[in-house]
């Protein structure tokens, strides 16, 4: 199949899916112009590699200096300019009219949910809260941009835990995440190099729980893409736009 027949077949696909579980990973988002850390033009640049600053060890020791540098990491002071692109809108919409669409998602930027998708998984995380260690209660997003180090109003003034999953943290929401890819008749995963774990264990469930269609969206291949039944290799907006035509 050439390129147009390949994006009408997963147009056919998701027509027919009635559950859909969608794994969205970094390539989501930089088509929101929001850039990739990992990536060499990425949004911070330091001495350290960027799994130390992101690391539980990391925060325990400082957490002022640890806040400092999380918010240039994610650029937190620009997050409200970013926009949901075509493929946040396109998953919200079919939520709207009826599917049922699980994201579980890679980023940390709440996209998804500002498109308008209500059962998003966000197995890393989010940066638009955080919470507080001592009382647990939760806080957001202005609340974390008030002062250079967010910290609870209710229980002395304790530094706030920020609600992404760091280096040495467990992930969040593994089940409910797994019975969705298991229970799916359409899987999906775009914007992923597929090369973090655990998270890139879901095409294998995938093809274990006998999912009738996988499908991976990406610009380019990735080490996991035997386990696809179709795979298009474009850009996300390219694709998305050809469907909703």
């Amino acid at each position: 199949m050439n390129k147009l027949e390949k994006i009408d077949q997963l147009k056919n696909w998701i027509e027919k899916a009635e559950r859909i579980a969608v794994l969205t990973g970094a390539g989501v988002s930089t088509e929101s112009g929001l850039k990739d850390f990992r990536s060499e033009d990425g949004m911070f640049t330091c001495d350290e590699p960027i799994e130390y600053y992101l690391s539980r060890d990391y925060f325990n020791r400082n957490p002022e200096e640890f806040w400092e540098n999380y918010k240039k990491i994610f650029q937190l002071e620009h997050l409200h300019t970013y926009e949901p692109n075509l493929a946040h809108v396109f998953f919200a919409e079919l939520e709207r009219k009826g599917k049922s669409v699980t994201i579980i998602t890679q980023n940390v930027d709440g996209l998804h949910q500002k498109a308008g998708s209500t059962n998003v998984i966000e197995v890393h995380g989010t940066v638009t809260k955080a919470t507080c260690p001592k009382c647990s209660k939760t806080f957001d997003f202005g609340h974390i941009m008030k002062t250079n180090v967010p910290v609870c109003s209710d229980c002395g003034h304790e530094i706030l835990d920020p609600d992404i999953v760091l280096y040495g943290d467990a992930i969040h929401g593994w089940d409910e995440a797994e019975t969705s890819v298991r229970n799916a008749d359409l899987f999906l995963a775009m914007g992923t190099s597929l090369s973090v774990t655990p998270v890139n264990m879901f095409p294998a469930i995938a093809e274990q729980a006998g999912v009738p269609r996988k499908v991976l969206l990406n610009n380019e291949p990735t080490i996991m893409n035997a386990y696809f039944d179709l795979f298009i290799e474009e850009k996300l907006g390219v694709i998305f736009q050809t469907i909703s035509k």
